[in-house]
């Protein structure tokens, strides 16, 4: 049934699309080019599809079919929308004509060609822009740069910086010399301490294996810590016994320390500088509706009390609205990832942001804060699904604690 709804939304944008072609021009060549790319899209992507793969469903080769069909996809979406409201106008000119006029027969009024022309220009931006998203944006790393203020925070901590990633999927990788850079733009940032909030890999521990020499030169003053992702766990892959998945999340958490990573799995450790401490805290991941929820918030946070700082690694941000930030032992600051912003939306500093996955998420892309706690939602390093980024950036967050009140 979801093939046959699939087929039918997909020939009634072709019916609009081509409309709009066929106003601005009936020459064979340009009609046949058109035809045979559209031809040539979905027929890559059934057969991507239909091929049998070991390992992740959206990568490599199958990746790649997904975004040129969304590409193409969106620019039709885009030329039906327009040439449809264009349709509704000229039935309702030929519907007055008909009623107020002396003409007596019903007639539509013909397309404009202008019309046509401006629906095929505003179509070619997200068509261009998803395109570039596979080229270049799912490698265009950002550093958003984030001051926190606390009264509480131990005097011996003002100015204390970490650096978090997330959402590494290296299952997705295929580019060693842009992962080079991601990891040697974090290691310039000179953080205190650096954070990885989940979700290295999409399924196995052996899409670790080309890149873990890469991540393990990431390097801070006061360590590497970690926490597990949904996708680490292996949930979405068939395993040939549960020994099996039990063995390659064994390998993942020996790749965590052979990186020279301290995993969290609910617990926490202490950082202590000039004979003050504060706690970071991970808990395995934890998130609302059908994602993975073993995380333990009360375990992770054993001994702890209300007056001690803490900064908590959490994968999923739907544990901070669930639990997180209501917990009377007071989490400072929590640090997740999971989103990827969905890897496509609009974003002009200061001023809008907007993705579909806010429809999803409350707490989506950077900086919240509620009954004086924060959470940093990082936009994720890697890519999943989509091999691309259309406005929402890999991301690295630095974030910056200071003593005090925040400025006026």
């Amino acid at each position: 049934m979801r093939w046959i709804l699939f087929i039918i939304f997909v020939l009634f944008i072709e019916i609009y699309a081509y409309q709009a072609l066929k106003t601005i021009t009936r020459n064979y060549w340009a009609v046949s080019h058109y035809f045979v790319v559209t031809l040539a899209v979905f027929a890559n992507f059934l057969y991507q599809w239909l091929t049998p793969v070991e390992g992740s469903l959206l990568t490599g080769a199958r990746g790649y079919a997904f975004g040129f069909l969304l590409s193409v996809l969106l620019f039709k979406l885009i030329l039906t929308l327009i040439m449809f409201g264009e349709d509704i106008y000229r039935l309702g000119v030929g519907t007055f004509e008909k009623f107020f006029s002396s003409k007596e027969d019903f007639s539509l009024p013909s397309r404009r060609k202008f019309l046509s022309q401006l629906a095929l220009g505003i179509a070619a931006i997200p068509f261009a822009s998803v395109l570039y998203g596979m080229y270049k944006g799912r490698y265009n790393f950002r550093v958003l740069n984030y001051t926190l203020y606390f009264e509480d925070l131990p005097e011996a901590f003002d100015g204390y910086r970490l650096a978090q990633i997330s959402d590494v999927h290296s299952g997705s990788f295929d580019n060693e010399k842009k992962i080079k850079y991601g990891i040697d733009l974090l290691n310039e940032q000179g953080a205190d301490i650096a954070v990885f909030t989940g979700d290295l890999v999409n399924n196995e521990a052996s899409e670790m294996e080309p890149w873990k020499d890469l991540f393990g030169q990431i390097k801070a003053k006061d360590g590497v810590f970690s926490v597990l992702g949904n996708h680490d766990y292996g949930d979405y892959k068939q395993w040939n016994s549960a020994r099996e998945k039990k063995e390659n999340l064994d390998t993942l958490k020996e790749t965590h320390a052979n990186m020279g990573w301290k995993l969290l799995l609910n617990e926490h450790k202490f950082i202590e500088k000039n004979g003050e401490k504060i706690a970071l805290v991970g808990v395995e991941n934890w998130g609302a509706g059908g994602f993975k929820k073993v995380g333990d918030l009360d375990k992770a946070g054993a001994g702890l009390s209300e007056k001690d700082f803490k900064i908590l690694l959490s994968h999923d941000p739907s544990y901070w609205q669930e639990k997180i930030k209501n917990d009377k032992k007071n989490y400072h600051l929590t640090l997740s990832g999971h989103t990827h912003g969905m890897q496509f939306g609009i974003e002009i500093p200061g001023w809008f942001r907007w993705s579909p996955v806010q429809y999803r998420y409350q707490n989506w892309a950077g900086i919240y804060e509620e009954f004086g706690r924060y959470i940093n939602v990082n936009r994720g390093f890697g890519y999943l699904a989509f091999p691309g980024r259309v406005g929402i950036w890999p991301e690295i967050s630095v974030i910056e604690l200071k003593k005090g009140s925040k400025p006026a």
